[in-house]
């Protein structure tokens, strides 16, 4: 046994046990000597709380020197504070991450990180120790999964997952460092974002409107009227109607969890719970709906539920609003959109119509004006044009003025 006061001891040990049961330990007759009986095992004092001492140890080692090394590195790990767990597998250290997780993030976000961990990173890493998981592991990982011929985004998200996950462990002391920091792929461009022009959604609405002038007829018109994303459509309550003020109220956001579970919860953000303002169009609109809705009710009855839904009130999925978007609009011959495209329709449409950035960021109910610009600001060249004129402008009209002899400006006519 090699004793090390300071730095711990390294030991060979065994299972065999006396007449009575109890196992030998490092105590085993056949330890002595140069054979290969037993394994080595290393053990060293760390701090406690109370005072009494208290061991950590590991065994199971082939040589003395995987001992010392598993016995220097635990030291370094103590002295640093780590809280390493050499026996934690990545697999075990990701479904307690997600476990944690699942409280706190909404049920769209959960349900991706879930998928990411049990279809992507698991298999792939779960049985490495969370300690041995380096760099090349994740990189070897996105080459082949691109070499199959999965797409950037797909890998990248998978990738991002594994990342805000060892961030957590790099957090909470269990590793000193993110070996997926420089290991995750960068983040694919986002792909150009396809807009219809006014006359285009112009030409969508009359003919929802005449050909069908149903609830969808309606909440397209919602939508491109105000920029609401499609859970705000499908979560909007009556109660949170004001048509008197010409105002709705975003309280709710209506999603579809694994394409299948519907979760009413509320908007991601402190700005998208706000209050969004109504045209005479969509005005007109709402009260479609409402006539529609009271005409279902007993006389008096005060309007409840949800704006847009099922025949029994149940809420619409959003995937049958895609369908519908989809299907109308090939009627007519325009470019294939999403739902989500018609809010940047509706963003397009402001920003060509000059109204100023703050004022859409505000519409739009952007957190800060820096996500508008960032989203939007290739739409402004109008606005760069209206600078550059005012600034030609102020210097045109600026009365001219001659440079004195001591650098100031003088106002005197030139040979005064």
């Amino acid at each position: 046994m090699a004793a090390h006061p300071e730095r711990g001891r390294i030991y060979r040990r065994c299972g065999c046990r006396d007449a009575n049961g109890k196992q030998f330990g490092a105590r085993c007759p056949s330890l002595s000597g140069a054979t290969r009986h037993g394994s080595w095992a290393y053990a060293f004092d760390v701090p406690s709380a109370d005072g009494r001492r208290r061991q950590r140890c590991r065994s199971g080692f082939p040589t003395r020197k995987a001992a010392r090394g598993a016995l220097e590195h635990s030291l370094e790990c103590e002295r640093t504070g780590l809280d390493r767990d050499d026996d934690l597998t990545v697999a075990d250290y990701l479904t307690g991450w997600l476990r944690t997780k699942e409280e706190v993030l909404k049920p769209t976000t959960f349900a991706r990180y879930r998928d990411h961990v049990h279809n992507d990173l698991v298999p792939a890493f779960g049985r490495l120790r969370l300690s041995d998981l380096r760099e090349r592991h994740i990189t070897a990982w996105n080459e082949a999964e691109l070499a199959r011929g999965r797409g950037r985004t797909s890998v990248y998200r998978a990738g991002a997952t594994l990342s805000s996950a060892l961030n957590t462990a790099v957090r909470t002391r269990r590793l000193a460092d993110n070996p997926a920091r420089y290991a995750v792929m960068p983040r694919p461009a986002a792909p150009e974002r396809i807009c219809w022009t006014p006359s285009q959604a112009a030409a969508f609405l009359r003919h929802n409107r005449d050909t069908y002038g149903d609830q969808l007829a309606d909440a397209f018109e919602v939508l491109l009227g105000t920029g609401l994303r499609r859970g705000e459509l499908l979560g909007l309550h009556w109660p949170e109607v004001h048509l008197a003020e010409r105002l709705l109220l975003v309280r709710w956001n209506l999603t579809a969890v694994d394409n299948n579970h519907l979760h009413l919860g509320h908007p991601k953000t402190k700005a998208s719970r706000n209050w969004v303002s109504l045209s005479p169009r969509v005005v007109a609109a709402l009260e479609r709906r409402a006539a529609a809705a009271r005409a279902a009710l007993p006389e008096g009855a005060p309007l409840e539920g949800l704006v847009f839904c099922q025949p029994d009130g149940a809420p619409l999925r959003p995937q049958q609003l895609l369908t519908l978007l989809r299907r109308r609009s090939a009627e007519v011959g325009l470019p294939r959109i999403g739902v989500h495209d018609l809010r940047h329709t509706a963003a397009s449409i402001m920003i060509s119509s000059e109204v100023p950035l703050a004022v859409v960021s505000k519409t739009l109910r952007h957190s800060t004006l820096s996500t508008t610009v960032n989203i939007y600001g290739h739409l402004l060249p109008h606005a760069a044009r209206d600078a550059v004129t005012a600034l030609c402008r102020a210097l045109d009209d600026a009365s001219p003025q001659s440079i004195g002899p001591d650098g100031g400006t003088s106002d005197l006519p030139e040979g005064a």
